[in-house]
């Protein structure tokens, strides 16, 4: 069930379960952010709702409502 903005994740591998089955996960967020990759410590640009690290293809997700902010951004696994 849709909970809005109010639900609350355990871990990313539910914040990018999410996204996919709401169809967010494409899609462009408002901003962009660098994110340093918490497994390799690869820099890249997360351009998207759901992201992977280019090096080591860790899954990186963060909610539309949440977007505003990179400390939102949740590891979900490697090429989860």
């Amino acid at each position: 069930m849709h909970q809005g903005c109010a639900g609350s994740f355990e871990n990313g591998q539910q914040v990018v379960d999410k996204l996919r089955m709401m169809g967010f996960n494409e899609q462009y967020m408002p901003a962009a952010f660098d994110i340093k990759c918490e497994n390799c410590g690869e820099e890249f640009l997360m351009e998207t709702f759901e992201s992977k690290c280019p090096k080591c293809k860790m899954t990186y997700g963060v909610t539309p409502c949440h977007a505003f902010d990179k400390k939102h951004i949740k590891a979900a696994g490697i090429n989860y």
